[in-house]
């Protein structure tokens, strides 16, 4: 059994920041990967970053390669998502997820078998 609780959404301004923080609680001892999706009103839910275990490995979407980065905290069950440059098309309610799955692509939903409330992401013009 895994919990998992997102933090640090709120409402910026286009070309501000923001930093979302993801704690793991619970049987996480076995966890592979960690990631972040977003899913905006009337769309599917998307891939957006994720980050081994051991922090060695890190995957982004393209849309945000190069404005967002994936870190593991000094706590490690605790995950970021610093987000810079954002833009309009970023709003969404982002979610964290961990999969114990010992996984390739880290992209795919289906993989994660654990996931948070999410919290949301609202980037204006």
């Amino acid at each position: 059994q895994v919990q998992l609780v997102e933090s640090g959404g709120g409402l910026v301004q286009a070309g501000g920041s923001l930093r979302l923080s993801c704690e793991a609680s619970g049987r996480t001892l076995s966890g592979y990967a960690m990631g972040w999706f977003r899913q905006a009103p009337g769309k599917e839910r998307e891939f957006v970053a994720a980050i081994s275990w051991s922090g060695y490995s890190t995957s982004y979407a393209d849309s945000v390669k190069g404005r967002f980065t994936i870190s593991r905290g000094n706590v490690k069950n605790t995950i970021y998502l610093q987000m810079n440059s954002l833009k309009p098309e970023d709003t969404a309610v982002y979610y964290c997820a961990l999969t114990m799955n010992h996984i390739r692509d880290y992209a795919r939903v289906d993989d994660y078998g654990y996931w948070g409330q999410g919290t949301q992401v609202t980037v204006s013009s």
